[in-house]
């Protein structure tokens, strides 16, 4: 049966009327909408770190305990005192090579197939790798089978056999890498811009070669091995749901009776050519592409910098959004997607300040320009007073992110103690991050970079970047990275 209109109008008139009602009481209770900017947010709650124990086992091995009974698992981190910058320079590619292989290669009581099998059964994992200045061992495993895992992890540190079977899989992966190492252009500038700034034959800009891969042996892995991996120059941190005496006993029933060396080595830090740097304008052609990858900058400076707070700070005004360079390169002036720049420092070696970004050809030199612009205008104008607050709520709100989970500030502390600093770091950072003022900021920018010595690194399309990268300056140098042939294996 149809309702009558009159009816029906008078259903709607009632039920509008309930709505504005509604809206004026809810507008009442909750207030007017507010601008993001004008929202009030409470101040960043205090940062206190976990309990935990650190002590030293009789051979000298460094051990942190840190327990977290959130959940069922447990998770074990081990710094080793070694890196890929201590590897011959005719033979890159070796401490990768240990650090991949003596968790493939098996054990002494294991074979690689039967240690994959008894972590897969657990649902546990023991990883081993080697990087540029530390080596690291991890494991991690269920409450339940912390007894078993830990027995394994133990295996892979202490007895490790290097297969050769796994040797030369490995070595074969690493062909391929080399191979396939100029397919992408971000990889070939960020490859290249350290040969710029650190020297092609610096540690810390070397690449492996077919020839250096060729040189390694099994032999080389062992000796490699031997030389950094005792107790007395490891760092063990655990954290996790276990008990902190039950676990010091498997400790020590694992790693108790390994023999420290009795004469540790005493690595020497690779020195960095601070008059390295190869200011200029630098290219690698890429005809296949549409678009421009760029990087500049220079090198660095270390995190025990006395500026390193106010030079963080400086990198939020500069990045992400609202930053400076998002601001005017990629929003007013259209010349790119993604743009960055920023003082990257490292633990005890000079870092870079590196800026850069994506751009089609056509607009390089203007990228170019623009950036080098954006922090010449750091060194002549103060940062505004929002700018600066901006950039200090970012950095500050970033910190609490280093306390996410105990793993992550086990981790924290374990990096410190390994290269030195003190285990208030972070702390006393965030007081002089609070701290800092606009005149802080122009003054880093003016002691610390130097736009117009920059290296300027350009992959891209020659006959696409119009105007040419000669309005950059005279000389553009171009960069052959044809990659050398394979020559013949070296015998064991």
């Amino acid at each position: 049966m149809r309702l009558k209109k009159s009816f029906v109008y008078t259903l709607i008139l009632t039920f509008s009327f309930l709505l504005l009602t509604f809206n004026f009481s809810w507008a009442a209770t909750t207030g007017e909408a507010k601008h993001y900017t004008d929202l009030q947010l409470p101040p960043l709650p205090e940062v206190k770190l976990p309990k935990y124990e650190r002590y030293v086992l009789s051979n000298g091995m460094v051990v942190y305990l840190m327990e977290d009974h959130e959940l069922p698992l447990v998770k074990g981190t081990a710094a080793i005192k070694t890196g890929d910058r201590f590897e011959p320079a005719d033979q890159v590619g070796l401490a990768k090579l240990v650090g991949t292989v003596m968790r493939t290669g098996g054990t002494k009581k294991h074979t690689p197939d039967q240690l994959n099998e008894m972590l897969e059964a657990r649902a546990a994992s023991v990883e081993t790798s080697i990087t540029e200045s530390m080596g690291t061992a991890r494991f991690q495993s269920l409450s339940e089978d912390l007894e078993a895992v830990f027995g394994l992890y133990a295996e892979v540190l202490r007895t490790p056999t290097f297969g050769s079977d796994k040797l030369e899989l490995a070595k074969t992966q690493e062909s391929g890498r080399i191979s396939r190492r100029n397919d992408d252009p971000d990889e070939i500038a960020q490859r290249e811009f350290k040969k710029l700034v650190y020297g092609k034959t610096s540690p810390y800009a070397r690449t492996t070669e077919f020839a250096t891969l060729s040189n390694i042996t099994r032999n080389d892995l062992v000796k490699f091995y031997n030389s950094y991996f005792y107790p007395n120059n490891i760092i063990l941190g655990i954290t996790g749901d276990f008990d902190s005496q039950k676990m010091k006993t498997l400790i020590q029933s694992q790693f108790g009776d390994w023999k420290p060396s009795p004469t540790p080595i005493k690595v020497q830090l690779p020195q960095v050519d601070q008059t390295n740097n190869n200011s200029g304008v630098f290219f690698v052609n890429q005809s296949q592409l549409t678009q421009s990858n760029i990087l500049l900058g220079h090198l660095g400076g270390q995190f025990n910098s006395p500026d390193y707070p106010e030079l963080d700070v400086l990198n939020s005004v500069l990045n992400g959004f609202g930053g400076r360079l998002f601001n005017e390169v990629r929003s007013r002036q259209g010349l790119a997607y993604s743009v960055y720049g920023y003082w990257n420092p490292r633990f005890d070696f000079p870092g870079m300040f590196i800026a850069g970004g994506q751009t089609r050809s056509e607009a390089t030199v203007q990228f170019v320009k623009a950036i080098k612009a954006e922090v010449k205008r750091l060194q002549t104008e103060p940062v505004t007073a929002n700018e600066l607050a901006f950039a200090k709520d970012s950095t500050l709100n970033s910190f609490v992110f280093n306390f996410q989970d105990s793993a992550q500030t086990l981790s924290r502390l374990i990096r410190y103690e390994y290269y030195g600093y003190p285990p208030d770091f972070l702390f006393t950072y965030r007081q002089e991050v609070e701290k800092t003022t606009e005149k802080d900021v122009q003054r880093v920018a003016q002691k610390y970079l130097k736009p117009d010595n920059f290296v300027t690194l350009v992959v891209g399309n020659q006959t696409a970047i119009n105007p040419p990268l000669s309005q950059l300056a005279t000389k553009v140098t171009p960069i052959d990275i044809t990659i050398p042939s394979p020559t013949a294996r070296t015998q064991s």
